[in-house]
């Protein structure tokens, strides 16, 4: 399998749509075309897709929150929102090819941490077998990752953030 990755645009919103209304919690589905197209546009997210051909594989969303009050551009930070394969590719290697380009999307932009919260059942476990190390606390059935890319990205939880 032949997988390369780039931007979203509008035009995948017809293979995007049914992706991300699988992950649920999706309000006003009706919205959801416009509201993706939306999103293509900004610049504080990266909606990155992984392609074999025209065929969507998977996609994931970060959302980068700009300087830091306190410390401006040294600590900014993104968070994955989401990290989807589709059902029929899971263990290729998709989820993988998509979290290096989410850690070269967040290269580009000079970000200190990425961090996001992965359910214990799925997400954890294929995050792991991906290389990453959760912290060790357990908030309502979820673990909280961290990359720290001012420390040689350890894939370790920042030790000051207690979880």
């Amino acid at each position: 399998m032949t997988v390369h990755v780039r931007p979203l645009t509008p035009a995948d919103a017809d293979q995007a749509c049914p992706m991300l209304l699988d992950m649920g919690f999706v309000k006003d589905e009706a919205a959801l075309p416009e509201r993706f197209a939306a999103f293509c546009g900004r610049p504080d997210w990266g909606l990155l897709g992984a392609f074999e051909g025209p065929r969507l594989l998977g996609y994931s969303a970060l959302q980068e929150f700009g300087p830091h009050l306190r410390s401006g551009d040294t600590h900014r930070t993104a968070k994955l929102h989401d990290l989807y394969t589709a059902p029929t590719v899971r263990r290729r290697g998709v989820g993988r090819t998509l979290m290096r380009a989410a850690e070269a999307w967040a290269g580009t932009r000079g970000l200190r941490y990425v961090f996001w919260y992965a359910n214990l059942r799925e997400a954890t476990p294929a995050y792991v077998a991906m290389g990453y190390t959760p912290g060790e606390e357990v908030q309502e059935g979820f673990r909280f990752f961290e990359i720290d890319f001012g420390e040689a990205n350890t894939r370790q939880p920042h030790p000051e953030r207690g979880s």
